[in-house]
């Protein structure tokens, strides 16, 4: 009998809608979180911020900055700063391919997403080019286009 594979149980925790507005996605890449004891328990009560957040490669190792976790009410002594830089867990060849990435200009790495995925907390971490004003005013004028298409076909269907 040919093994069923069951989809893996996603929760999202946290989401950086700012990311799609601000950015072009080039390529996205799951990666492990290195956390403190508190800051898991803070994390899977949604107390996470991914505004302004940004992650560099440094000496081999990829850390993450500016992403805010709320202490742990009931945490005390063992909180630890919210605003602390976190290291990312990647293999050694994600690594070199994200630094790569990093070195051509306008590139930088950028959070999209947190997420529950078998216990364990994941970040999706995207590699990402600016966007200039013009194309934001592009992007925008798109989608209000796409609405009222969307608006007359369903007046069209009635």
């Amino acid at each position: 009998m040919p093994e069923v594979k069951k989809q893996d149980d996603i929760k999202v925790i946290a989401t950086n809608r700012k990311a799609y507005h601000d950015y072009f996605i080039e390529e996205t890449i799951e990666a492990g979180i290195e956390l403190k004891g508190t800051e898991v328990k803070s994390v899977r009560l949604g107390h996470v911020n991914l505004k302004d957040s940004f992650a560099r490669v440094e000496n081999g190792e990829v850390f993450l900055y500016n992403m805010h976790i709320s202490p742990y009410e009931k945490g005390n002594i063992f909180n630890v700063d919210p605003m602390r830089d976190r290291k990312l867990l990647l293999h050694k060849h994600e690594i070199n391919r994200l630094a790569g990435y990093v070195q051509q200009k306008g590139y930088t790495l950028i959070p999209l997403k947190i997420y529950l995925k078998r216990g364990k907390i994941k970040v999706e971490l995207a590699v990402a080019k600016g966007k200039k004003l013009y194309d934001k005013r592009e992007a925008i004028a798109k989608r209000d286009a796409e609405l009222e298409i969307r608006k007359k076909m369903k007046e069209y269907l009635r």
